[in-house]
């Protein structure tokens, strides 16, 4: 089922989110509607707050540029990006690592709006999935900054925060229609 994504001033995209205390039926339900829904949106991301559920669960699907990640490892061990996509992420931990790369940012929750935002270049995650396992991931490049940005979502966080001085100066007309 596709759901409404809600879009900045919903209170719920600035919450902290809960962990998923269990994963059961309605939490897999909710991870194949909040696919559907990102899928729908053309999003590579979607947390659990952009759909009004302040849970600490978000999906990940990279595989439409399978160039997009130059290493992708799970557990320790080297294996196909294509192979692993889409994620659901539940409960993550996030530990970053690597230089700082500037990528241009959108949000299906601030739609129309997107701006250069600075992150570090890998990420080792580690959460559960559907079926209970805990997995530990790492990787970089759009996978990595989709991890972070969608973690930041269950923080409270938006990409707009990180934006420097500069660069909310040049979105400041884009970002007026949120503010009416």
């Amino acid at each position: 089922m596709i759901l409404d994504i809600v879009q900045l001033g919903n209170p719920v995209l600035r919450e902290q989110c809960v962990a998923v205390a269990e994963i059961n039926e309605e939490i897999s339900r909710l991870a194949e509607d909040m696919l559907e829904t990102m899928y729908y949106a053309h999003g590579v991301g979607l947390a659990a707050p952009q759909i009004g559920r302040a849970l600490r669960m978000a999906v990940i699907d990279v595989s439409h540029d399978p160039e997009c990640v130059t290493f992708l490892k799970i557990n320790g061990e080297e294996v196909d990006m294509m192979e692993n996509m889409p994620l659901v992420v539940i409960n993550p931990e996030l530990t970053l690592d690597g230089p700082r790369s500037i990528e241009t940012e959108g949000c299906l929750s601030i739609r129309g709006v997107r701006a250069p935002v600075g992150r570090p270049s890998r990420v080792r995650v580690k959460f559960q999935q559907l079926d209970g396992q805990t997995v530990e991931l790492e990787s970089d490049g759009l996978l990595a900054r989709a991890f972070q940005h969608e973690i930041d979502h269950l923080d409270g966080v938006l990409f707009i925060d990180r934006l420097s001085p500069a660069a909310k100066m040049a979105i400041r007309r884009e970002m007026q229609k949120f503010e009416e």
